[in-house]
């Protein structure tokens, strides 16, 4: 897991390929405030970014999801949601496979929560478990822009 906020990139260490990617002009929070919501994907590239808003809610309501295939940078554009996370997961044939590469498990400790707010990124490679959409201090509705980074573009 890496935690940044756009406006302060170089802070954040990441890789390469997804500095490039959060660098584009396209990507800053005023860009991707002013995109209407939907589904983003750059002519030629590999990974692609869904907005829109969501609803945060109490953390026991919420789902302890993980990926095998993709690596996602959850960008809060609106709002702030607490993210709850962990460093190990016992991954298990029988987890849930609610959507493709989205798989939901009950067998992880939760490490670290972090609170995300306008321009506050969340990026999880395949296999980090994560909490998403928990409340801060009430439900309220998060607009977010989630990017999917396929496995083959994260370093070795």
């Amino acid at each position: 897991m890496i935690i940044g906020n756009l406006n302060a990139l170089p802070l954040a260490g990441l890789a390469p390929a997804l500095r490039e990617i959060l660098s584009r002009p396209a990507c800053s929070l005023e860009a991707l405030t002013a995109r209407e919501d939907g589904r983003w994907q750059p002519e030629g590239c590999r990974w692609f970014c869904t907005i829109g808003p969501a609803q945060t809610q109490p953390r026991d309501q919420r789902h302890t999801e993980y990926h095998r295939e993709w690596a996602d940078i959850q960008v809060v554009l609106a709002g702030e949601e607490v993210i709850y996370a962990g460093s190990h997961i016992d991954m298990q044939p029988d987890d849930e496979e609610r959507k493709p590469d989205l798989y939901l498990t009950s067998r992880c400790d939760h490490t670290v929560a972090i609170t995300l707010r306008a321009g506050d990124f969340a990026l999880f490679t395949p296999g980090e478990p994560h909490q998403a959409l928990c409340m801060v201090d009430a439900p309220q509705t998060v607009r977010k822009a989630v990017f999917k980074v396929p496995r083959e573009m994260l370093p070795g």
